[in-house]
């Protein structure tokens, strides 16, 4: 149920002087109505720097804030200092508050005396657990994704679903009724089949499976994998549960890579129904009967080419990279299957189409998933194949770094300048895991240390202007994900540099995600005393339970809600409950939040959102 969807924006703010007290307050009201104060809900590590933030009606500098523990004891008292710059026309003043001399582990609240009292917030003495405790939720998420028969339970009680897809039919892309909706018209037309497309990922609220993004979050995954401290049984169980399924979309024999499982909605004819047209659990649709819904029970394939025929270059490099990557991790203890994957990922590789690409291909239809890089895509590809050749001690390896090295160079000249990792573009991983490939080329490693920091700066210029020191735009699509990517990019660039100058800002748009932001919300289920509530999410809404480590957009553009939410589809839970939203007082700078089960712009969770959570999340 995902729409188009693009780049991102960022935060700055004004400071304080604090003291180290101790002793019982009394405490003050956690809802007072001269304003708000904002901190991570994930938490601060003991020895990191650490920002609140307090966003007011009336201005505010000079007064006292203090932090309180959770019996009530006064440990620590700072003045709130420069305003940092206006919200919106409610909220005028937004001031930063330093809490870096905070670091007993506990829970705390930070309290604004006749202003506002915040969520709760720990301190932990080993910041990597904190972070671990996410990450797993993230992982989490995937769990309940899955689709088929290897379905786990879980807090979701899930249950197999979509047995069919182990027969199913092939057919030509469909015609739509415009290049923005996902409506087709006609008939579809059978091309090819049986092909068993079991298993695998839902790919957000809804029920359909693309390639493009299961491609994306595999190779997140099995890189969060592979540059973990420790080995993550979680993680690896379920990337190896994607990869299966993506080795089924690809047919070795006839070499047809295929794209997507489903179609989003029926034709104008009404002679069938789609995915996004009712409202279920997925474990109905292979029991339904009405001919109208004959394509939810016997789900449609279709390929991004022709059998044998170039396949777009973006899915061709990144499905490469999946496998490759999984061959990375598998060549220690299983060196056979490590072979196999990256037999699977020089085949596709080698497909791509590079020259000609025109519209590259995603989902069906495009506009779900605009994508205009490729160049990044066949960096990554090439790369992550030159590694696991490394470590196989494959002599393709040289030829595999060359061309990434060629790809690396055509990106930074022609597709480099405008956007941070995410799902539209992977070179920062592309680029740093490259210099780690090939240290010894001292002019590639500055070029692209160089672009990855010009793509933090992206992210830093506009954190100079903005209150919260967000890192995306959020008044586009992607916030949330755009900020999990520029807190990895900056533990990259650390990593491949050893420059730590982006520390404190990968670590603020952590903070942002996890609360300290406008809206008060941590943007991933489940973590923190207000986290996303009401997600755009069939099997959640329905049986009236917690997605936990579901990410979502987040903040988007105001112009998107004007026209409202729209009515509850039949068998949509309302929620909230009373329809009322908690948060439009907080619209500001053009970008509006909006925690309800109808608000697929803000509130809808993705399998990309969560991988790139999990990848930042990694330690």
């Amino acid at each position: 149920m995902r729409s188009l969807r693009r780049v991102g924006s960022i935060v700055m703010a004004a400071g304080l002087a604090a003291g180290l007290v101790v002793g019982p307050v009394r405490t003050v009201s956690a809802a007072a109505s001269g304003g708000v104060v904002r901190v991570s809900q994930l938490g601060y590590g003991a020895l990191d720097g650490k920002a609140a933030y307090v966003m007011t009606r009336d201005a505010a500098a000079g007064k006292t804030f203090q932090v309180v523990d959770r019996h009530g004891h006064r440990v620590l008292t700072g003045r709130v200092g420069g305003d940092a710059g206006e919200w919106n026309a409610t909220y005028q003043h937004v001031y930063q508050l330093d809490l870096s001399a905070l670091k007993v582990p506990g829970t705390y609240r930070v309290e604004v005396p006749g202003v506002a009292s915040s969520a709760a917030f720990e301190i932990r003495a080993n910041s990597n657990r904190m972070l671990t405790a996410a990450k797993d939720k993230a992982v989490t998420f995937f769990t309940e994704q899955r689709d088929g028969a290897n379905v786990v339970p879980g807090s979701l009680g899930r249950q197999p679903a979509h047995l069919n897809d182990r027969a199913a039919q092939v057919y030509d892309w469909p015609v739509f009724v415009d290049p923005d909706t996902d409506q087709t018209v006609g008939e579809l037309q059978r091309i090819g089949g049986p092909v068993d497309v079991e298993g695998g990922w839902y790919d957000a609220g809804d029920y359909l499976k693309f390639t493009h993004i299961a491609a994306y979050s595999e190779s997140l995954l099995w890189a969060s994998a592979r540059d973990a401290r420790k080995p993550d049984k979680q993680v690896r169980a379920e990337a190896r549960h994607g990869l299966d399924w993506l080795d089924k979309m690809w047919d070795e024999r006839t070499k047809t890579l295929y794209i997507q499982v489903g179609i989003g909605t029926g034709n104008v004819e009404e002679t069938f129904i789609g995915d996004h047209d009712i409202w279920r659990l997925p474990e109905v649709d292979d029991h339904l009967t009405d001919p109208s819904e004959r394509f939810l029970r016997n789900r449609p394939v279709f390929r991004a080419a022709a059998p044998g025929q170039p396949i777009s270059p973006n899915l061709a490099g990144r499905t490469a990279a999946a496998f490759a990557l999984a061959a990375q991790v598998e060549a220690r203890t299983n060196p056979a299957k490590a072979r196999r994957h990256l037999e699977t990922a020089a085949q596709i590789f080698a497909q791509a189409q590079t020259k000609n690409a025109g519209q590259l291909v995603t989902s069906l239809p495009f506009a779900f998933y605009p994508e205009s890089a490729w160049r990044d895509d066949l960096e990554l590809g090439a790369t992550e194949l030159a590694l696991a050749a490394q470590r196989l001690r494959d002599p393709r390896g040289r030829a595999w770094l060359k061309q990434a090295g060629y790809w690396a160079g055509q990106y930074i000249e022609h597709e480099a300048g405008g956007d941070t990792l995410n799902l539209y573009d992977v070179s920062a991983l592309a680029h740093a895991d490259l210099i780690r490939a090939n240290r010894s080329d001292r002019a590639l490693v500055k070029k692209l240390a160089d672009d990855l920091r010009a793509q933090l700066e992206i992210g830093a210029e506009r954190a100079s202007a903005d209150p919260f020191r967000a890192g995306a735009q959020y008044d586009n699509f992607d916030a949330v994900p755009h900020t999990f990517g520029l807190a990895a990019t900056a533990h990259l660039y650390r990593q491949v540099t050893g420059d730590r100058r982006y520390d404190d800002f990968g670590t603020q748009q952590l903070d942002w995600n996890f609360g300290a932001n406008a809206w008060g919300v941590s943007f991933m289920v489940g973590v923190g005393e207000n986290a996303e509530r009401c997600p755009h999410h069939q099997i959640a809404n329905i049986l009236g339970r917690e997605l936990t480590g579901a990410v979502v957009n987040g903040p988007n553009s105001e112009e998107l809600f004007e026209e409202g939410l729209g009515d509850h589809l039949d068998g949509m839970n309302p929620c909230p409950a009373d329809g009322v939203d908690q948060y439009a007082q907080f619209t500001g700078h053009g970008s509006r939040y909006v925690d309800d089960v109808r608000s697929w712009q803000a509130s809808e969770p993705a399998d990309d959102f969560a991988a790139i959570a999990v990848y930042a999340l990694t330690t």
